[in-house]
């Protein structure tokens, strides 16, 4: 079988979600098309989608000015899954804690962005992420935080007391960055549900 995944490539860590996608894709059994997106037109033809960090505010703008950001909201409502990582949270997020983004609502979550910190205070550390065999590396760069869970929203991670990572299906996010590493085993779960 094959699949057609999506990064959004207005900004991030493009080429790191693709490699990341053709794993997990591969290791289960599948073939996969990886698509850049840019402007409107690509994300219907997609069974799974990426939406990277980056700066929030700026991915925000570009998504509703290229008309990506309704075809994005139209992929989450037919029940096909999203990963939204770091900024890609941010955007993804009812609240997302800053009126210059235009949040897409697309989780019940409301998030304080750069909550640990500026780019000087990355770090990387192993985390335990709910429906993983073994802890994640986890890297973290401007990270935001949730600071607030809707109901029905599962928390797949805590790093300090903080959620990182969380699940409203179809849409898992992360205020971590899965890319930058060669596990792919989130990306496994975002888009399989297992690994």
């Amino acid at each position: 079988m094959s699949l057609t995944a999506g990064v959004i490539a207005v900004q991030g860590d493009v080429a790191e979600h693709a490699g990341a996608i053709e794993r997990a894709t591969t290791r289960h059994g599948k073939r996969v098309e990886v698509r850049e997106i840019r402007t409107a037109g690509v994300v219907p033809d997609c069974d799974l989608l990426a939406m990277p960090g980056g700066e929030s505010t700026a991915i925000s703008r570009l998504l509703h000015r290229e008309g990506i950001a309704p075809e994005v909201v139209d992929h989450v409502a037919a029940g096909k899954p999203l990963l939204a990582t770091c900024a890609g949270l941010i955007v993804a997020a009812r609240d997302a804690g800053d009126p210059r983004v235009e949040s897409l609502g697309l989780i019940d979550v409301t998030v304080d962005r750069n909550a640990f910190g500026r780019q000087v205070d990355s770090f990387e550390t192993h985390l335990d992420v709910s429906g993983l065999a073994k802890p994640f590396p986890a890297v973290f760069i401007r990270a935001p935080r949730i600071a607030e869970v809707g109901e029905g929203v599962e928390v797949l991670a805590e790093h300090d007391g903080q959620v990182v990572a969380v699940r409203d299906p179809p849409v898992v996010a992360t205020a971590f960055h899965p890319e930058l590493t060669d596990d792919s085993s989130v990306h496994d779960l975002a888009f399989f549900g297992r690994v």
